[in-house]
């Protein structure tokens, strides 16, 4: 494998979303173009009550999907088109807001440690005013092998080792990885050269291409027409995931939750959700 080098490590920004949620952006506005497919990421992970009790109250969404990964913790889903769901540890929640969506994320726990992942997915122009979907995939839904080095990996979305993850999508067509590396591991995985691809570690310390990546950190990896693949390595226990997918090359337009391609349909997606058109 020809293995993709590290183009740049971005530094996670810490904000509050939702009621007051405490979590760590990885993925900004910023990286959107570099990022194509993907729009936002963020972690959140706290063991403290006060940091993730109020939620995310009644919110609408318009243009994109979004994928919550639960690490640990509880997360009760609800939304206006009658889905109702129980996240729990190891679980996802893949949703597309399509055209339009209003629903709540709210914890359900009062103590004990919260932790995961969201992550926005572009929607092609064809597909941005589909109908809402979604579904819940438990812990017990997602593929999982361990490699002979020991390293277990589990399969959200996309292909890896011949093992078909909880997700697929033709257009974009993402992979999302969560890799638990043990100590003097490597992990390898194919990448078309074209995707553009990202790793975030979130337990201890990797190494890509002889560049060290640490905790709450994310490396955007380098796309080069020569370079199949990533390898990772753990010289001690580590834990990331590792997303990619096939950019869609088509104007962005943002307002808050609605993600569209030119501002008269921003415009449009305010007007409706106002209007009580989600």
């Amino acid at each position: 494998m020809s293995a993709r080098t590290i183009e740049s490590i971005v530094a996670g920004q810490q904000v509050t979303d939702g009621a007051g949620v405490r979590i760590t952006r990885l993925l900004t506005q910023a990286q959107q173009r570099r990022l194509d497919p993907f729009l936002m990421l963020d972690n959140f992970r706290s063991d403290d009550p006060k940091d993730y009790i109020a939620g995310f109250p009644d919110h609408p969404h318009r243009g994109f999907e979004t994928v919550t990964y639960m690490i640990a913790g509880r997360m009760r889903h609800r939304d206006n088109a009658g889905h109702e769901g129980l996240l729990e540890n190891g679980g996802i929640q893949w949703m597309v807001a399509g055209r339009g969506i209003v629903h709540s994320e709210m914890p359900e726990q009062e103590d004990g440690a919260m932790e995961g992942f969201q992550l926005w997915l572009n929607l092609p122009a064809a597909n941005k005013m589909a109908d809402p979907w979604y579904r819940d995939f438990q812990s017990a839904d997602i593929p999982e092998y361990t490699t002979p080095d020991g390293v277990t990996v589990r399969v959200i979305a996309g292909e890896s080792q011949l093992r078909q993850g909880a997700v697929t999508r033709e257009v974009t067509e993402p992979l999302y990885l969560d890799i638990h590396l043990p100590a003097s591991s490597r992990f390898e995985q194919a990448l078309p050269p074209g995707h553009n691809a990202f790793v975030v570690v979130y337990r201890g310390e990797v190494a890509i291409a002889g560049r060290k990546l640490r905790e709450r950190q994310m490396a955007i990896l380098a796309n080069a027409t020569d370079a199949d693949g990533v390898i990772i390595e753990a010289s001690s226990g580590a834990k990331a995931i590792l997303v990619a997918g096939r950019p869609l090359n088509e104007p962005i337009a943002q307002h808050g939750p609605f993600v569209m391609n030119t501002q008269e349909q921003i415009v449009a997606a305010v007007r409706d959700y106002q209007a009580g058109r989600f």
